[in-house]
């Protein structure tokens, strides 16, 4: 049995849908009685607004040490904690990923040659966070990488430092007055009313442009439909994770079956300006546009959210052709034989059986795949199946 969307919604049709709602809430009550329980004596995971007294005064702790190491006549040491180590990761159900607490450090030493460039790229960045929470100003890390691109070398250099330096200061990126395109304060929403029936997150902008040129979001009405262009950024997670908190609806994501796609890019979800009102939010959607940030994790992730499309299983299931299919480089099979040894893969059976398939096929395939099938394949028959037979993971 198949579905096409000729004009309004039957919604009486998508008993999936609803069960998968009524067990989300189901579970937010249970987690709602856990944290009452734990509540005096756990650590609360509310968002607290940092003073910029406390960012000043956590710099200033870390250049305290490095004069007092200079006035011992030893060499400075910046201690980072090591995000990219998978042992420092833990599965929790109701966080996602996030880091342990006896995680592995490494050192930045500022007399080996190999970490010198490093630990003055990170004193640099430092004092730039210093003088914009000093001066109440803010910039984009396309901003600070612009101001001086002989010394950083690359974007990504920045991006790592600031990344670094949040996880060493212990301090949310979004305090350290680094900006982003969307409203850096997302806290302070407000008001956010919606009878939408599910959220869905499109990797790709090309394919969010596509259902939008399709009228998706008029087809399927009322939904919530948002981009994180690629990569999302750290505002795009904390928007999902306020959207999740307040309306408490199915999340789902679209992305291409591909090693580098997923789970890489789910877990920046679901395992880490001025504010602004919302009154209502109703078959609309966000244009917006992260390398581990699981010391973040309560805050940014939403693991309530399932991967609804596209599935390695979908490509044999849909008998897409094989010339519309790309066959898995060598990088690629090594990044799937790493994810499959990631710890939290024991907690994911589903994510390891459709990894294994893609593995097996030594196949991958981008969401444009499906307009092999037919030009609007994804949003008259793909989607809306997927939807009312429960067909995510």
């Amino acid at each position: 049995m198949s579905l096409s969307l000729p004009g309004v919604t039957d919604w009486s049709a998508f008993t999936f849908l609803d069960h998968h709602r009524t067990a989300l809430l189901q579970s937010i009550k249970e987690e709602s009685r856990e944290e009452t329980r734990i509540e005096e004596t756990g650590p609360s995971n509310n968002i607290r607004e940092i003073t910029c007294s406390e960012i000043l005064g956590a710099i200033e702790n870390v250049i305290q040490d490095i004069v007092t190491s200079l006035a011992r006549n030893k060499a400075p040491v910046l201690t980072l904690v090591n995000r990219s180590d998978w042992r420092n990761i833990q599965f929790k159900d109701s966080v996602g990923l996030q880091m342990i607490s006896h995680h592995t450090t490494r050192k930045i030493k500022s007399d080996c040659p190999k970490s010198a460039t490093k630990f003055a790229l990170i004193l640099k960045m430092l004092s730039v966070i210093y003088k914009m929470v000093q001066d109440n100003t803010y910039a984009t890390k396309r901003d600070i990488y612009y101001s001086d691109t002989l010394l950083f070398g690359s974007q990504s250099v920045v991006d790592n430092i600031v990344n670094d330096i949040s996880c060493m200061l212990k301090i949310p990126r979004r305090s350290l007055h680094i900006a982003v395109i969307v409203p850096s304060n997302v806290q302070g929403i407000r008001n956010v009313i919606t009878d939408a029936k599910f959220i869905l997150i499109v990797e790709k902008d090309a394919t969010f442009q596509r259902l939008l040129d399709d009228d998706f979001c008029n087809k399927l009405s009322p939904c919530i439909m948002i981009t994180g262009k690629g990569v999302p950024d750290l505002n795009t997670r904390l928007l999902v994770r306020k959207l999740w908190d307040t309306c408490h609806i199915p999340i789902f994501t679209l992305m291409d079956a591909d090693p580098h796609d997923h789970p890489s890019k789910l877990c920046n979800f679901s395992y880490v300006n001025n504010g602004a009102e919302i009154n209502v939010l109703r078959s609309t959607y966000c244009p917006v546009f992260i390398t581990s940030m699981s010391f973040e994790a309560h805050h940014l992730t939403v693991p309530a959210i399932r991967w609804l499309g596209l599935l390695p299983s979908d490509i044999e299931r849909l008998n897409i052709p094989k010339d519309a299919l790309i066959p898995l480089t060598k990088r690629d099979q090594n990044k799937l034989a790493s994810m499959q040894k990631r710890p939290y893969m024991a907690c994911q059976p589903m994510w390891k059986k459709e990894m294994e398939i893609m593995a097996a096929s030594k196949m991958k395939a981008e969401i444009q795949a499906l307009m092999s099938l037919s030009s609007d394949y994804l949003s008259r028959v793909y989607l809306p199946n997927k939807l009312q037979f429960g067909g995510w993971i």
